[in-house]
């Protein structure tokens, strides 16, 4: 019976002691481990204070926060009524308010009556005139109106007195504006891209000048800008003497499609321009045309001066002079006068021999200018015929017939015809009058030679 006390004893003190090592595997590395039961119980003891105590803690941790989430919880209830009762008042005003502004509305609808249709036809015309002050020139001397008269033709709402009163302002300075002609300082763009300041001279909605240059209107910057290229001195003039003018009736031009026609006609190609178009073939027709220009009023000074010389030695016949043709055709008459019947063959031959030397002199370069005459249609047919292989090579290229792609061809084509006859037409009235006037003095030159041997021999005879 002892033996199995024992046994027991030491079955519980095992297992205890397994337990309390348990438990102290769980204790603070720094505490110790019991010597014995008594300091193993003890630690128990002091172990289960400890835990009691951290879940005394605990709870009442627990406790104050939910006590802390139920007064959370009734705050949140109250600010939600609260919401609740503040939703419930605004939405009975909106409603309120709703049927106040439908009461209003239809007030108003009744007290304009027939004002809305005419509001219409004011919006109507606002943006009909929007266009036309965009593009006037005059909007470049009152920048203001063209956002006014924009707004007012977008406006959904009912314009103001004070709207319609400017409107119809507007409407009436651009009438009185367009039939005047006045000066005054603007900015204007010059080609090079600067804005300078100076005096502008617009001709109502036509035209606007200065420093005798046209001027184009820019609607987006509302601003003038020299015309890059100009009309030319047909235009320019009659404008600086426009601008010149403080009083009366000055005669200038306007465009009355207010600059389209301006700048069209200043797109026009010059003379220089026109002759580049000839290309090759046209430069070829040029340098003929020109040299047989400068041989023409070569001769003609030439022959112009021995004419004069010719109509000086008619007068003195018996005293010939070597400067003129006539002289040196009279000083041929040498030799015995005793033998001069005899030798009257010889003399003739003479003679004959003197003037034929003469001629050439005063019919030179007329073979050139017949040439030139001659070759200049056949040159300009070249170019004829070059322009229109151009013209058929772009319409092949482009596959299409457009009028500006041929252009280019068609205008080659047209110069160089043009150049032909240009050079021809006129070489050959030179021609002719070179002719003439040469074959007039070759005239003389017979006339005289053979009248003046006639009359030796004439007397010789008598005597």
């Amino acid at each position: 019976m002892f033996k199995v006390k024992s046994t027991l004893a030491r079955s519980f003190a095992a297992g205890a002691l397994a337990v309390l090592l348990a438990q102290t595997a769980l204790v603070p590395a720094t505490q110790a481990a019991p010597a014995s039961l008594e300091e193993l119980l003890e630690q128990t003891r002091s172990a289960r204070t400890r835990e009691a105590k951290a879940n005394e803690e605990r709870e009442a941790k627990f406790l104050a926060e939910r006590n802390k989430q139920a007064a959370l919880m009734t705050e949140a209830r109250a600010a939600l009524n609260e919401q609740q009762r503040r939703s419930q008042s605004l939405s009975a005003a909106f409603d309120a308010n709703e049927k106040k502004l439908t009461e209003l509305q239809a007030q108003l609808d009744s007290r304009a009556g027939n004002l809305g249709e005419m509001f219409g036809v004011v919006r109507q015309v606002a943006n009909d005139f929007s266009s036309v002050v965009h593009n006037s020139i005059i909007t470049a001397q009152f920048p203001d109106r063209g956002e006014f008269v924009t707004k007012l033709a977008a406006s959904k709402s009912l314009p103001s007195m004070q709207d319609l009163e400017r409107f119809w302002f507007e409407l009436q300075r651009e009438m009185t504006e367009t039939g005047s002609v006045l000066k005054y300082k603007a900015q204007v763009v010059t080609p090079q891209g600067e804005a300078t300041e100076t005096v502008v001279t617009r001709v109502g909605p036509f035209n606007a000048t200065t420093d005798g240059q046209y001027l184009n209107y820019l609607p987006s910057q509302k601003q003038f800008a020299i015309m890059a290229r100009q009309p030319g001195a047909k235009f320019e003039t009659p404008a600086g003497h426009l601008e010149a003018a403080t009083a009366g009736v000055v005669e200038s031009f306007v465009d009355p499609t207010r600059g389209v026609l301006l700048s069209i006609y200043a797109q026009r190609p010059n003379v220089v321009e026109r002759l580049e178009k000839g290309e090759l073939v046209g430069f070829i027709i040029m340098i003929v045309g020109a040299v047989g220009a400068a041989l023409a009023i070569y001769q003609l000074f030439y022959l112009s001066t021995v004419r004069g010389r010719v109509r000086n030695q008619l007068k003195f016949a018996n005293d010939p002079v070597p400067d003129n043709p006539l002289g040196r055709v009279l000083a041929t008459f040498k030799g015995d006068k005793e033998k001069l019947e005899q030798d009257a063959e010889i003399v003739e031959l003479r003679i004959s021999e003197a003037v034929m030397k003469e001629v050439p002199k005063l019919e030179r370069f007329q073979a050139f200018l017949r040439l030139a005459v001659a070759a200049g249609p056949l040159l300009g047919l070249i170019g004829t015929v070059v322009g229109m292989i151009v013209t058929f090579q772009s319409i092949t290229e482009s596959g299409s017939s457009d009028p500006k792609l041929m252009a280019a061809g068609i205008s080659q084509a047209m110069i160089a015809t043009v150049l032909g006859l240009g050079i021809a037409i006129p070489l050959l009235f030179a021609n002719a009058w070179l002719s003439s006037i040469s074959k007039s003095i070759v005239q003389v030159l017979d006339e005289q030679s053979a009248g003046l041997l006639a009359e030796r021999l004439e007397a010789k005879s008598h005597a």
